[in-house]
């Protein structure tokens, strides 16, 4: 077995980073942790896997710790800590109904994440004599989060072109054939960081008549949101990927269809009166909430949307665009490395732009053996698979699945140059160490590296959820 040294950027490369993401843009908890590497010593862990949850924010964080102590059942208590917390946890749906330019009368409702809010959704679909109204129209890119719950009701899924207006007019082609009552789309790709028009498309739904859903998980994060100006009808994120931990996220949209749904979850709090072999059902947001409630996961995510709504646009911007720019020029001038993207446009520099995503491969290796390679070796941490997203992975050509660097706030280019550092070291020398696959994932083989106590088995084996190709 052999050893590698962690490569060191070359001085071209360190000339040319930009200065606007020298630095992160905000602070955010764990950006120093170190990381082991398997040929001995330790480096600062290099985090660009923002695209699957987001480290918090350091002020989210400290707010946490802040009401923590307060913490108690919200809702129906008289108590002091309990009235406190009711009030915090209220108050969190006028935060973000503001963050995203909600209209006075959108319901929020708070959730376990975006997969959650969607399937709320599903739900609530109209319905007319007892059967569904129309029905759901998606895209074939999308995450599953707003692909599979729509295969529950009726449905009807259109192939993205080669190009974003070659897509909108296929959406348009269908739309006008009748019958949708609901267009679901992602904001930006979860595999490939390309934003969707969502006003145009909006605009394009409500023309034959029927409502949007914008699944902003990736979205939300990276760029301003404004439901009233963009006139969508339903809107869902995450909180674990917009730097708030505690796993809470939120469907936020026009009440009518919630208000005449089946409650999401059957259980205390979604009642006006219950008896032994019926029951009435409330309305409003405590309609979907049975139970009780994500408290400090609803107070984190509004937190969090503060944090963002404060940023400097242009400012927040410039940092990613920076560092997104920096690594796909970077990714290009190496031999055997390409870069994923769905529409031309983006090739090109038009359309509506990217967020803080890339996707790539390296040719003749698998995508897990490279992610393994660089988080033991380089202490780089990005994801591989097919993210939730097979049709899509099948459609690029890619059916075992690739690998995707993300970023944001708390991101620096040089987490970028050191990714690059490691695929060129790959390219040049090939593997430092040798790699066995374990429960699903490729791993260093006579792995010795020391974990923090409380870690249990050694990360990154046990309980690995692969999503092999069959």
């Amino acid at each position: 077995m052999s050893t590698a040294t962690i490569p060191t950027p070359t001085a071209g490369r360190c000339d040319a980073r930009p200065a606007t993401a020298r630095r992160p843009l905000s602070a955010v908890s764990g950006a120093e942790i170190q990381a082991p590497l398997i040929q001995g010593g330790q480096v600062r862990y290099a985090n660009l896997d923002y695209g699957a949850s987001a480290p918090a924010l350091s002020v989210v964080s400290a707010y946490l710790n802040e009401i923590l102590p307060y913490y108690a059942s919200v809702h129906r208590g008289a108590g002091y800590a309990s009235q406190l917390s009711t009030s915090v946890y209220e108050n969190a749906r006028n935060i973000i109904r503001r963050f995203v330019g909600g209209r006075d009368d959108d319901a929020v409702i708070f959730t376990r994440n975006t997969t959650d809010s969607l399937n709320l959704l599903a739900g609530c679909l109209p319905a007319a004599d007892g059967s569904p109204a129309g029905e759901v129209l998606y895209l074939d890119i999308e995450h599953h989060a707003n692909l599979l719950p729509w295969q529950n009701v009726p449905h009807r899924s259109v192939v993205a072109a080669p190009t974003l207006a070659g897509t909108v007019a296929r959406l348009r082609a269908e739309l006008a054939c009748g019958g949708i009552s609901l267009l679901a789309v992602t904001g930006a790709s979860n595999v490939t960081g390309e934003i969707l028009p969502i006003r145009e498309l909006a605009a394009l739904a409500h023309e034959f008549g029927a409502r949007i859903a914008v699944d902003a998980a990736q979205l939300a994060p990276h760029r301003r949101i404004d439901l009233t100006a963009d006139d969508v009808d339903y809107l869902a994120f995450s909180g674990h990927k917009l730097y708030a931990p505690f796993g809470a996220g939120v469907l936020v949209g026009r009440p009518d269809w919630l208000d005449a749904g089946a409650p999401h979850l059957a259980g205390g709090g979604a009642v006006r009166d219950a008896r032994l072999d019926s029951v009435s059902w409330t309305t409003g947001p405590a309609r979907h909430e049975g139970g009780s409630p994500n408290v400090l996961g609803a107070a984190a995510l509004a937190r969090a949307t503060q944090v963002l709504e404060a940023l400097d646009e242009q400012e927040w911007h410039a940092h990613e665009d920076a560092i997104r720019s920096f690594l796909v020029e970077g990714l290009q001038e190496l031999d055997g490395v390409s870069v994923h993207h769905i529409f031309e446009e983006t090739a090109r520099g038009e359309g509506p732009g990217t967020i803080g995503v890339v996707n790539f491969s390296v040719a003749g290796y698998d995508a897990g053996l490279v992610a393994a390679y660089l988080s033991a070796e380089h202490g780089v941490g990005l994801r591989d698979g097919r993210f939730c997203a097979h049709p899509l992975l099948k459609r690029l050509g890619l059916p075992a699945g690739s690998l995707r660097a993300s970023f944001g706030l708390g991101s620096r280019i040089e987490d970028a140059e050191r990714l690059l550092a490691g695929l060129r070291d790959l390219r040049r020398q090939g593997l430092g160490w040798d790699y066995v696959v374990d429960a699903g994932r490729w791993v260093p083989a006579n792995d010795t590296r020391s974990y923090p106590h409380w870690a249990p088995n050694t990360p990154g084996t046990a309980g690995a959820a692969p999503c092999t190709v069959e």
